[in-house]
This record gives structure tokens, sequence and C-alpha cells, in this order.
């Protein structure tokens, strides 16, 4: 055992002194030698209490201005021995002895570069090697060292003394918070001097702030590796990079899984649209408000990023923008008409990126993302000073491998094509969209995304409203309105969504605003004319993150056309939920992975 016939060792090298000589005077108690360096020697000795100066051991004065103390053979070789044969030779060949207790803890680094113009030169002096190397080599050890790194611990540990000993759970919580001690140093440190040196932007950049105008400072950074990305124009903002780096795997997926260009747009940290490169009618031309652009039809990308903005303009309203291929001309000339806060792209051809440089007062946020860049297996986020981690939802969507099981109706034969594009165009927009989530898709793109509400039917009846508004604007009254000269396409936009919305109020001065934007102001749609339209939308595909609990769910989506749902099961009410859709004439699909995201 550890210096088996001999008295115990303990060494302390402390910058909190809370509780210092109430630890002396118990170890002094259990007849244990005190070894300590510096300020820790002085103050126990000023109590009173018997202490040497670790040189006793050591047979070295401190030197360099104190930056060499305890880094002797004398101190880690009495650390770090283990009750092996060996250790024991090898320690009694030199006249060392084994040390059982180390207390230690380190002065905050945070501290040192919190103070106002703190020189690099200053924080380097604050930075601990000793006590680390005490610390690190005392929890390595602790099958046979204890070590306390926080005063908070003295008093059960001088209780588990009266007992006997330090049992060997308590040595390993000890240990445990030790490891975490030195970490959060090291993590201070190298937070510091990446502030420092990687300010260019390849391991951290500084956001403008945080969520909020009021949460700075704001950084994005990397500890292993540089930041998979480049800021070719603007500044981003913390929502920019949570919007970006979420639409970017999501059309990344989408390209991927139906080999075509894909487009996102983004807003509060889900898609207000996604869409792959399908090919625009000319009524879907006019009513994204595309029909002015120059080399739309060359472009599949410029079209699909058309399908995503345009499916819901009141939700892409400044929205942040993910494109799959390199960014074009067509594309850049409809993102320079819309209102939007940045883009995020593998490259951009020189044209296009010099138009939307010019976006917003040459302030517009461009981003290129590394295409091969892939995330670590293990993400990890901090939530009220809570550490979370968990494993990537690194699912995989794809159609003919996810949409195989087929429960209703029976006998089906296999999904057409165009269905197993619109249920993975809505299935991987669901991956990247805030839970609860429903999304209805058509025609290679999103037409209805229900997000982030508490009850699937609340998702669902969301989804469904903004498919029935989509499908109303293709009504001719809609095609048809006449604008007053001048109206800004925003204004457009909403006008459009109140009237196809059937929330144009009868009277009043709103109405009154309302009507100021056309030159001759349409009819509003009576209830009949609404359900005679809508009854015309069909083959639409629907897909839930999670299972549906209740039948409400597939009436709802049966009123927006929908004729393909798939969905994850295991509700009890599965069983009525597949009746139900086959009485609709709707085929039902079992999607085998829930796509809950937070």
């Amino acid at each position: 055992m550890a210096n088996l016939g001999a008295q115990k060792i303990a060494i302390l090298s402390v910058y909190d002194k809370t509780g210092l000589l109430d630890l002396a005077k118990g170890l002094v108690k259990h007849n244990i030698r005190l070894l300590a360096s510096g300020g820790t020697a002085k103050l126990i000795r000023e109590g009173g209490f018997p202490v040497e100066d670790v040189s006793a051991i050591t047979k070295a004065p401190e030197m360099l201005s104190g930056r060499v103390k305890t880094l002797h053979p004398a101190v880690h070789a009495g650390i770090l021995a283990r009750n092996l044969e060996s250790d024991e030779k090898d320690l009694a060949d030199q006249n060392i002895n084994k040390v059982d207790y180390v207390i230690c803890n380190l002065y905050p680094f945070k501290d040192t570069v919190a103070k106002i113009n703190v020189t690099i030169p200053e924080a380097v002096e604050e930075i601990d090697i000793g006590g680390v190397t005490l610390i690190r080599a005392a929890a390595k050890n602790h099958n046979r060292v204890t070590i306390l790194s926080d005063p908070e611990d003295y008093h059960d540990f001088l209780n588990q003394l009266n007992n006997g000993e330090v049992p060997e759970k308590n040595r390993q919580l000890y240990a445990l918070k030790a490891f975490t001690h030195t970490a959060d140093y090291d993590a201070a440190i190298s937070d510091f001097f990446r502030k420092q040196y990687a300010s260019g932007g390849l391991q951290q950049i500084s956001l403008r702030y945080g969520t909020n105008p009021h949460q700075k400072p704001a950084a994005a950074y990397t500890t292993d590796m540089d930041l998979p990305f480049k800021v070719l124009n603007g500044a981003p903002g913390y929502i920019n990079l949570l919007d970006a780096l979420n639409a970017w795997p999501l059309v990344k997926e989408l390209s991927e899984a139906l080999d075509y260009p894909a487009a996102a747009s983004f807003k509060h940290v889900s898609p207000a649209g996604a869409a792959i490169g399908v090919p625009l009618s000319d009524v879907e031309r006019k009513v994204y408000m595309v029909d002015d652009i120059e080399g739309l039809a060359s472009s599949q990308l410029a079209q699909a990023y058309a399908r995503a903005r345009g499916a819901d303009r009141m939700s892409s309203f400044g929205d942040m923008i993910a494109l799959s291929h390199e960014v074009d001309l067509p594309t850049a000339r409809i993102i320079s008409k819309e209102v939007s806060d940045g883009v995020i792209a593998p490259s951009y051809d020189s044209e296009a990126l010099a138009l939307l440089s010019k976006k917003k007062g040459g302030k517009y946020l461009v981003l290129q993302i590394d295409r091969a860049y892939t995330p670590p297996a293990q993400e990890n986020r901090t939530v009220y000073g809570i550490h979370l981690t968990q494993h990537r939802n690194d699912a995989t969507i794809t159609p003919h491998n996810t949409f195989n099981t087929i429960i209703v109706p029976k006998e089906s034969a296999p999904l057409p094509e165009s269905a197993l594009r619109d249920l993975t165009v809505a299935t991987i927009a669901l991956k990247f969209t805030q839970s609860n989530s429903v999304c209805y898709a058509l025609n290679g793109q999103v037409i209805g995304l229900g997000a982030g509400q508490q009850s699937r039917i609340h998702c669902t009846r969301l989804a469904g409203d903004k498919t029935d508004n989509w499908w109303m604007r293709f009504h001719s009254r809609a095609l048809g309105l006449q604008w007053k000269k001048g109206t800004k396409r925003a204004d457009k936009s909403n006008a459009i969504d109140m009237l196809c919305s059937g929330v144009v109020p009868e009277s009043g001065i709103e109405r009154e605003d309302w009507e100021r934007n056309f030159e001759e102001a349409p009819a509003v749609f009576t209830p009949q004319e609404r359900k005679e339209w809508l009854e015309k939308l069909s083959e639409v595909a629907c897909s839930s993150d999670a299972f549906f609990p209740f039948t409400d769910n597939v009436y709802r989506a049966a009123r927006s056309g929908v004729k393909y749902i798939a969905a994850p099961t295991g509700s009890q009410n599965d069983q009525p939920c597949f009746e139900t859709a086959s009485q609709l004439g709707i085929t039902f699909v079992e999607q085998h992975v829930r796509l809950f995201h937070h």
C-alpha cells in the first residue's frame, strides 16, 4: 500500500484559499505530512500548522520567477506511482516517497482575460503549468491518490479521513471534478487565443450579436478545424448562422436524394419553403413573380429557388437562402429583387457574386460553404448552463428506400415517381423543421408547412391552410389582379395573401388600405368559390415528423388535396387513421424514422 509504514504525504498548492486552514488542521490531526508552495505554504505557516516547502523533497528552489515550483520527478513520481512492485523499486532507487493527497486549484483564467485591454503577455503569465500538472497527475492516478480541486469538498473529505480512508467512489468523483476543472481552464485559454490568433475567420468569427441585440458578445467557432464556411460579403448574425447551417444540409440532402439542384428559404430555424428545380410552367412563373427573370428557363437552380421562395412569400420575407449548387446569374437576379438577409451556397459565379454583393447597400450576407464538409457524429449544445449531447440525426431519406411500406390500400401498386419525389421533398424538409411539424408538397416543392406546434392537428391545419392559400393564388382572379403603378413586391404579396386567405375585411380603413394597391379592387372569394376551386387540388403528398394520434389529421389533409401520406406509426389510433385514409382514397405509407428537430 501507499507509504506502507510511513507517514502519508499531502501536496497543497491552491489559488482559492477558502477553508485552507481548516483543511490543514484536519490533515495534521491525521499525522499527514504537508508540503506546499508559495502563498499556500505561507498561509499555512502563519496559521501555526507545520508545513514544508516543496523544495524539501525536490532539493531545488523555485526558479524562473515562480514558473517552476513543483515540476520535478520527486513530486510527480510520488503522485503517479502505482502499488506495483516495479514502481516501488523505482521510487526506492531514487529515494522518493509516494504522495497520497493533492490539494490544488487554479487561478481563474477567465478573470484575467475579462480585464479591459488585457495584453497577450499578461494573459500568458497567468497560464498555470505546475498546478494543472499536479491536478492531472493526481486525477490520472485516482485509484490510489485523492485529488481535491474544490474547497467545497474539504469538509466531506475530512469526515472520510475520520472514518479511516477515502472510499474509492469518492476518489472517483473527486477525479471527475478535477478533470472538469482543468478542462474548463484549458477551454478558457483556447477561447482567448482563438480570438487573438484565429480572428481572420479560420476558426472563429465575431457575430454582430446573439439572438437579440442585447446578447453580446457573440461568436461562431470550431475547436479542432477551420470553419467550413467563408464570409464573402456582409457580416453574419447569430440567427443568420442558425438558419444557414440548418438550411444548407436540407438542400444538400434534397439534391443528393433526387438528383436535382435544390433550394430552401429559411426563417427562424425552419424552412418557409424548399424545392428542387422542376421546370416552371408559365402560370407558376407568374404566381411566383419570376416571369420577368432573364435566363430563368436555363437555370434549374433559379427555378428551385423560385419555387422555394414563391410557395409562402409571406413567411419567406427576409429569409436566409440555401442553394445546393453554384449560384448563377438568373438565381442571383431573383434574390436581388426580394427582401432577404443572406445566402449560403458552395460557390458563386463572378457575375452572381457581384450582383449579390451590391444588395442591402453592400451589406448583404454571402456565405460559401465547403461542399465536402461533414459534421462530427456527436453534436453538443448548452441550454441554461446544462450541456446536452446526442448523435447527430444522420437518417437518410431517399425516394425508393424510405417509402416502401404501403399500409393502405391493400394490394396497392407501387407509388408513382411523382409521389415518391414529393414525399421525399416533404420528409427531408421536416428533418430540418422545428417540431411538431407536418409538410405538404407538390411538383417537387413544399407548398404548406406547419412548424413548431404543440399539437399534431394544429401542424396539419397550419400546413393545410398554407397549402390552400398557395392553391388559391392559381385562381384566375388572383392571376388577373390589376396593380396600381408603383406597388411594391412586398405589398403585392400581402394583398394577395389577404385575398387568398379569405381575411379581407368587409369594410373599414383596413379594407380601404387593401384596395389602394389596385387600379380596380377585385371581388373577394365567396365560400362557394373557394370550395369549388380547392376541390380541384389533388395529388398532394403529406409527411409528418411523428405519428398521427387521431383521425382529425387525416380528414384535414384530405381537404387540401392530399393523395399520399407518409408518417411513422406507433399510435394507439394507427388503425383508425389507416381506415380513414383508405375510405378517403389516400395512400398511407409508413415512414420508419421519427424526425423531431429542436
